[in-house]
C-alpha cells in the first residue's frame, strides 16, 4: 500500500465516523424535542448514531499505517532504502506481537505434555482426559494456522528489512540506482513501487507512470544468513542481550 492510499485509508476511516457524528447530532436534536413535548422514542432510535467497532478498528488501523509511513521525498537511493528499511521494522514489529500471542495459546496446549508425562495413575490419567477436553489445554486447526502464519510474516518482514538496510549499506547498489535515475530524469524518491525477491537476490524498482520496473541484481549475495546461522545469532543474543560482534 502506497503512502497516498494509506491516507486515502484514513480519510475512509474518518468519514464513516463523521457521518455517525453527523446523525447522532440531528437526532439528538429530534429526540429532545419529541422528549420535551412527551413523545417516547423507541428503543435503540439512536443506534445509527453510534460508531462501530468495525468502524473504529478501520480508523485505528489506518491511522496506524500513515504515522509508521515515511512521507520524507528520498533524495538517493540510500534514502529510499533506509524509507523502506524503517517501514518493514514497523511491521516486523506487529509480526513479533502476534507471533507472541500465538506462541503463548500453543505453549499452554503443549505444556500439557509434563501432566501426560507423570499420569500413571487412573485418577492421574482422568484428570488428564478433562484438561484435554477444554479450548486452553488443546490445539486446532485454527491456533496452529494462526501461529505458522505469525512465523512466516516475522520471517518475511525480517528479510524485507535486512535486505533494505543491506542496500542503504552497499555502495555500489547505491550508486548504480542513483546513476540510473539520473540518466532517466528521475527523483529517486518519486518511484510507485519497490520489490526484493531473496532467492534471486533482485530490487525491482519502479518509478513515475513507468508501467515497467527497473531490476538491480547480485548485490547482496554477502550478506544472505543460513537457518543456522539464523539459530546461532539467537542463541547468542539469548544469552548475552546482543547480536555477536561482526
Amino acid at each position: 500500500m502506497t503512502g497516498q492510499e494509506k491516507i486515502d485509508a484514513l480519510i475512509d476511516s474518518i468519514g464513516d465516523i463523521q457521518d455517525r457524528i453527523t446523525e447522532s447530532a440531528v437526532m439528538t436534536v429530534g429526540a429532545v424535542g419529541y422528549a420535551a413535548i412527551g413523545g417516547v422514542i423507541n428503543d435503540d432510535a439512536l443506534n445509527d448514531g453510534l460508531i462501530t467497532s468495525s468502524e473504529l478498528n478501520a480508523y485505528l488501523e489506518a491511522k496506524e499505517l500513515v504515522l509508521n509511513h515515511d512521507y520524507a521525498i528520498a533524495e538517493t537511493a540510500e534514502q529510499m532504502f533506509m524509507q523502506e528499511h524503517a517501514a518493514n521494522m514497523n511491521s516486523l514489529d506487529t509480526a513479533v506481537d502476534n507471533l507472541t500471542a500465538a506462541t503463548a495459546i500453543v505453549m499452554t496446549a503443549v505444556n500439557v505434555a509434563s501432566i501426560a508425562s507423570e499420569a500413571d495413575t487412573k485418577p492421574e490419567q482422568v484428570e488428564l482426559q478433562g484438561m484435554l477436553e477444554t479450548d486452553a489445554y488443546s490445539l486446532d486447526t485454527a491456533e496452529v494456522n494462526e501461529y505458522n502464519e505469525a512465523v512466516a510474516a516475522v520471517e518475511t518482514f525480517a528479510q524485507q528489512a535486512g535486505a533494505y538496510m543491506a542496500a542503504a549499506n552497499n555502495d555500489d547498489l547505491t550508486a548504480t540506482v542513483d546513476s540510473y535515475a539520473a540518466a532517466n530524469n528521475f527523483m529517486v524518491g518519486s518511484y510507485t513501487a519497490i520489490t526484493y525477491t531473496q532467492n534471486i537476490d533482485e530490487f525491482v524498482i519502479t518509478w513515475g507512470d513507468s508501467s515497467f520496473g527497473t531490476g538491480f541484481q547480485g548485490y547482496l549475495t554477502p550478506e544472505m544468513k543460513s537457518a543456522s546461522e539464523i539459530y546461532a545469532a539467537g542463541e547468542y543474543i539469548n544469552e548475552y542481550g546482543a547480536m555477536p560482534t561482526q
